[in-house]
């Protein structure tokens, strides 16, 4: 717990070591404590990218929880995808190819010729581990719709890779900094294709009687838990 306002508020740990994920938390008024989680992620596998997604952020969560069993924990798993032929998101994940980080400059290469003037998804699985006090655990995916610039040359292609700002990236790009010279447009929320969905994180927040508070900070309204 910490304290803040006179009262103490419910610690939040973000179970991942991603500067980005804990700087969206952090300018959205809910700083955390960032601790990596003991999984071996490539170890775990579902059905399709979706289901490999929840099943990371479970598990990076519950790892987190067990060890900081009073806080809320969120776990989350990002996968960058290529709808199959399904009609509906769901079933156009059974047929997907999951698209990872680039291994190499020559993979990297393939990788955005291949996206460019294509869309494709970004999803985001997170998992809220808590003690029943502060809501218990609950799971939310959020899916982006990503359009790379059609009119992209190869030059230029070269030319960002060449930077390298987006080298541990799924499918080599960012869409902030220097990426907006790749990216057309995102269809969705923003913030889940930087790492996290903020807007939906916190609207499961506020149905669990979270509230922005005076210091600037989200924590429980009082009386709510």
């Amino acid at each position: 717990m910490t304290q803040g306002d006179g009262a103490a508020r419910p610690e939040v740990v973000l179970a991942s070591s991603s500067r980005w994920r804990a700087q969206l938390l952090e300018e959205a008024g809910l700083p955390c404590r960032a601790v990596a989680p003991d999984v071996d992620e490539e170890a775990i596998r579902g059905a399709d990218p979706l289901a490999t997604a929840r099943a990371r952020a479970r598990a990076k969560a519950a790892e987190v929880a067990a060890r900081w069993p009073a806080a809320l924990v969120i776990g989350a798993d990002q996968v960058l995808w290529l709808p199959g032929e399904g009609r509906t998101l769901a079933e156009q994940g059974h047929g997907a190819e999951a698209i990872g980080k680039p291994a190499d400059p020559q993979a990297w290469r393939a990788r955005l010729r291949q996206l460019r003037g294509r869309a494709h998804r970004l999803s985001t699985a997170v998992a809220l581990a808590a003690p029943a006090d502060l809501g218990g655990d609950e799971e939310l995916l959020v899916t982006s719709t990503v359009h790379l610039r059609a009119d992209l040359s190869d030059d230029e292609l070269d030319a960002y890779i060449g930077w390298g700002e987006a080298a541990g990236c799924a499918g080599g790009y960012m869409v902030e900094r220097r990426g907006a010279w790749l990216v057309e447009a995102v269809d969705g929320d923003w913030t889940n294709v930087i790492g996290l969905p903020v807007l939906a994180l916190v609207g499961r927040l506020r149905a669990r009687g979270w509230r922005l508070l005076g210091d600037g900070r989200g924590a429980p309204a009082s009386g709510s838990r």
